[in-house]
């Protein structure tokens, strides 16, 4: 499954009900000291608080656009931030192309979701932690959520249009990876890697966003060190599903790694730092992007060194915490335009 993720797997004795309302799911399960996993009572976070404010014939739709769960938004946007910071002359990158970068991640987001679930809708219904999702538990039909996808599509096309020329060309060619990556869990053994090579695309957008042209020496070695940090947050995540998805024949890193995953993880790991150093390295970046570097580094090897890929509650928390890996990095960079 994509990073359009419940926060929690279900593991239940008992029948599951599920309404459109987030204040009327009825869930029962127990904690099991081998998953971790506790949802007897889940309290709401903001973003499910907000969701669930609104009518609940809407709920299920900001649910399969996935804004109750912003950790894509923000695994998305990050990319996008550190192109800006390396293209800008100031600590502080251009402010308008950074909300319109805000913008067009929570939408293509919650497009690339709906996307994913049309695709593994029969497929979610068998895995326990996505089988609550508004299109496999049937509360928005495929034909409806292929006409939200339309209104998705065409807002994002709106916002990208506010980009020049080229960006606009650039953004667009990424849709092709967003309509492919569900199949590549079908077809391919490290599909993370497709994963990575899609939401990282905004590391070559935003160069281009403030000089209408790429700076290939510096973006291309900061893509690379996204996909890279992709591959190995995504791995952890995909450790929720390892059982289910041997049996519905979902392929992952997590599966095809096997028992040498955390040696996968650390040089994915380093590979993404020496990645970041190139980059900054290529526009000149002054001295404190090496200290936030190597702060950035400390968070991935305290990811990979003490995530317990057996409990499900720890891999989320590690995989969450990524935000915090992508908000080091743009301060990072920020910080070497002093």
């Amino acid at each position: 499954s994509s990073r359009c993720l419940p926060n929690i797997r279900l593991r239940s004795t008992s029948p599951i009900v599920v309404t459109s309302s987030f204040s009327s799911r009825l869930v029962t399960s127990s904690k099991t000291p081998e998953n971790g996993a506790d949802v007897s009572a889940t309290r709401l976070s903001l973003a499910e608080s907000f969701v669930s404010a609104f009518p609940t014939k809407v709920q299920p739709y900001l649910r399969l656009a996935r804004l109750d769960k912003p950790i894509g938004t923000w695994l998305l946007l990050w990319p996008c931030c550190w192109s800006l910071g390396l293209a800008a002359s100031s600590p502080v990158p251009d402010v308008k192309l950074m909300a319109a970068c805000a913008i067009g991640a929570v939408i293509m987001r919650s497009a690339g979701c709906t996307i994913n679930d049309l695709w593994d809708r029969d497929l979610d219904q068998k895995v326990e932690r996505t089988r609550v999702r508004p299109i496999a538990s049937g509360e928005v039909s495929p034909q409806n959520a292929i006409k939200f996808l339309g209104v998705q599509l065409l807002a994002g096309l709106g916002v990208l249009s506010t980009f020049n020329t080229y960006t606009i060309a650039l953004g667009a060619s990424s849709l092709g990876l967003v309509v492919a990556y569900p199949l590549m869990k079908r077809i391919m053994g490290w599909p993370q890697l497709v994963l990575g090579l899609t939401y990282n695309w905004g590391a070559l957008i935003g160069w281009p966003a403030v000089y209408g042209t790429a700076y290939w020496p510096a973006t291309v070695p900061l893509y690379l060190a996204g996909v890279s940090w992709t591959l190995v947050y995504d791995s952890i995540y995909a450790h929720q599903d390892r059982t289910d998805d041997i049996l519905v024949g979902i392929k992952s890193t997590a599966l095809t790694w096997g028992a040498h995953n955390k040696h996968f993880m650390t040089f994915f790991s380093a590979s993404s730092i020496a990645c970041f150093g190139a980059a900054g390295y290529m526009v000149d970046l002054a001295y404190p992007f090496y200290g936030g570097l190597a702060l950035a580094a400390a968070h991935l090897a305290w990811q990979v060194k003490t995530v317990n890929l057996n409990n499900v509650k720890d891999c989320h928390a590690k995989f969450v915490s990524n935000k915090w890996f992508g908000a080091i990095m743009f301060a990072s960079i920020c910080a070497g335009q002093i």
